[in-house]
């Protein structure tokens, strides 16, 4: 069975699944027939909109909120998602934060912000799920993952750091978890232009892709899927970024 295109049995738990790339992920999770759990912050009428989209499409789902900034916070998030819907047997760790800021505008609460966030709480996610597992049963980790996070930028300098250091968690995990679960990162470039960018930001931004494009949505689920559905990747990186890693 290709477990990328069927899913129906698999439960899934979307972290800042309300809106955005993670709405795209959980919908294509959902369409699939997984159970979703949509992990959402402060976007609550949005994520109602996402399992009201997921409800149309004969999905179970469950909503999840939390501060993932809490340190105690992925625990109570993945023991809420299992106890809705099941154990959770696929993991996408797509909530983040992304603050522009170099060496100089860098203090210890942006550090402290995005590597709580971005690294340390798809660690704690990824344990609470796996131990939470029943015997025997693994699955799957997905993280959302950029470009960035595979050579330095020195303009979003915690953030880089902190998808860096994603970046040898996926790695880390894969060894730790196997052989029951399989970690791997989708590494995106520029997917939808982020709040409150500069007029012209879409047009400028294209030049610096080698297929002059933005990678769309879809194409990030279809990544998704693809990781979901081949048991022989474990510890991956799959670029979503039009080329731009390589420039």
């Amino acid at each position: 069975m290709d477990h990328g295109r069927d899913l129906r049995g698999r439960t899934a738990l979307v972290t800042g699944a309300a809106r955005r790339i993670g709405r795209e992920l959980a919908l294509a999770l959902g369409g699939r027939g997984a159970a979703v759990a949509l992990h959402y912050g402060a976007s609550a009428a949005e994520a109602e909109e996402t399992a009201a989209a997921l409800a149309e499409l004969g999905a179970r789902t469950a909503l999840v909120p939390g501060d993932l900034a809490d340190p105690g916070t992925p625990a109570r998030v993945a023991a809420a998602a299992a106890e809705a819907l099941g154990p959770v047997d696929i993991l996408v760790n797509n909530a983040a934060v992304f603050e522009p800021g170099d060496v100089s505008g860098t203090d210890a609460e942006v550090w402290d912000r995005h590597l709580a966030i971005n690294l340390r709480a798809p660690f704690l996610l990824a344990r609470a799920v796996a131990v939470a597992a029943p015997a025997g049963r693994g699955g799957d980790v997905v993280n959302l993952n950029d470009w960035r996070g595979l050579r330095p930028c020195a303009e979003y300098f915690a953030y880089t750091q902190s998808k860096a250091g994603l970046h040898a968690l996926t790695r880390n995990l894969a060894l730790a978890l196997a052989p029951d679960w399989r970690v791997n990162e989708i590494a995106l470039g520029a997917v939808l232009p982020p709040p409150g960018a500069p007029e012209g930001y879409e047009h400028m931004l294209r030049e610096e892709i080698p297929t002059r494009r933005f990678p769309r949505p879809a194409e990030v689920a279809d990544a998704l899927l693809f990781l979901l559905g081949n048991a022989a990747v474990t510890g991956q990186t799959v670029c979503v970024d039009g080329g731009r890693h390589l420039v």
